[in-house]
């Protein structure tokens, strides 16, 4: 059984499709991308909730 040939440390061998290259990729923010956009929708919310019980309050 013969083994296959060895490389020389620090070489790889071409391979099709090989992601040797450097890239840089972007970081994903998913949501956190824009954190004010996301305090102003939390913030809408709790005014939109906290004025539905304070016209409750003052109607009865």
């Amino acid at each position: 059984m013969s083994e296959p040939p060895l490389h020389p440390p620090g070489e790889t061998p071409p391979v099709e499709g090989s992601t040797a290259e450097a890239h840089e990729e972007r970081a994903d923010g998913g949501i956190w991308e824009h954190p004010r956009a996301l305090l102003v929708v939390i913030v809408i919310g709790c005014v939109l909730v906290a004025g539905f019980f304070l016209v409750r309050v003052i109607t009865m």
